[in-house]
């Protein structure tokens, strides 16, 4: 059954830094040519939580971990498929352990619990990724669900749990602040970040939804080549100018809506790899991951 045109889609994605080039787009009213709006809702409790939201309709569109939207799509079944990446560099997950805690390394974090937004999530995902890395059993891994950042660093504080994985930038006004201590970091292995959205929607708004990336992605990079970039990061997310500019330097969005299908194959067999997607769950995975 044909699904109705929409005159609004909501749209969801963390309240970090990565999404400036959205809500300035929104802001600009750069989609009103089209006849239709955007909503942005802020997502704080991450990956997760949007894909629980595209699952009962509440988002129509979220930005969110390339792993994280993979592996609900092809081993959970979400009907949701992935329109583009959207940053096509690695995020750079920092580990943080209590601020007055012993552990210097990660091997120190051995049988010891590691708080996660929510099973599904990054920080969830990647902690396995830095485990396998690291050759530990990753069977043995343990995990306190937090909801949200400040709900990982009431967890740390209280030593409900010893570790935390999140964006490294987000995170540095809570390591200068005391609530933390940053210990090592560890990097994706594939870009980061795609642009999903609702099954039903890929018919009826195929159209409207490659023009929202072609903005997007447009308004990506007038903002990373604007002369005030940094100070407008800087004061919008609550981060050092010094910062900013190194993140600026790691960072790259998908500026021309190309396809990094050769990437999202390299997630996949990562993620088999990890027993997190079943191999059977992968047989025509392009047909089903994409819109």
């Amino acid at each position: 059954m044909k699904t109705d045109k929409m005159d609004t889609l909501k749209v969801g994605g963390v309240p970090e830094h990565f999404n400036l080039p959205w809500r300035l787009a929104i802001e600009e009213q750069l989609f009103e040519a089209s006849g239709k709006s955007l909503i942005w809702e802020d997502q704080p409790m991450g990956t997760g939580q949007m894909v629980k939201k595209l699952e009962s309709g509440e988002l129509d569109v979220a930005v969110l971990l390339t792993e994280g939207i993979t592996k609900a799509i092809l081993e959970d079944g979400l009907k949701a498929k992935i329109l583009q990446v959207y940053v096509t560099s690695p995020l750079h997950w920092g580990i943080h352990v209590p601020f007055q805690s012993d552990i210097r390394t990660f091997d120190d974090l051995k049988d010891q619990t590691f708080a996660i937004s929510r099973y599904g999530s990054g920080s969830h995902l990647m902690t396995y990724v830095k485990a396998d890395q690291e050759e530990w059993d990753t069977n043995t891994l343990q995990f306190n669900v937090i909801g949200d950042v400040e709900g990982g660093m009431q967890s740390l504080e209280k030593n409900e749990s010893q570790a935390f994985l999140w964006e490294k930038y987000t995170t540095h006004p809570y390591t200068e602040k005391g609530r933390c201590r940053y210990i090592d970091e560890v990097v994706t292995p594939w870009p980061c970040f795609v642009i999903a959205v609702r099954e039903d929607l890929c018919g009826s708004e195929k159209e409207f939804l490659n023009e929202i990336c072609t903005i997007v992605g447009k308004r990506a990079f007038a903002m990373k080549n604007s002369e005030n970039v940094i100070e407008l990061i800087s004061n919008r997310y609550d981060l050092r100018s010094g910062q900013v500019a190194n993140w600026l330097i790691e960072t790259d969005w998908n500026y021309d809506m190309k396809s990094y299908t050769e990437e999202i194959e390299n997630t996949i067999h990562y993620l088999v790899k990890l027993g997190l997607i079943s191999k059977a769950k992968v047989e025509n995975w392009e047909s089903k991951l994409f819109c």
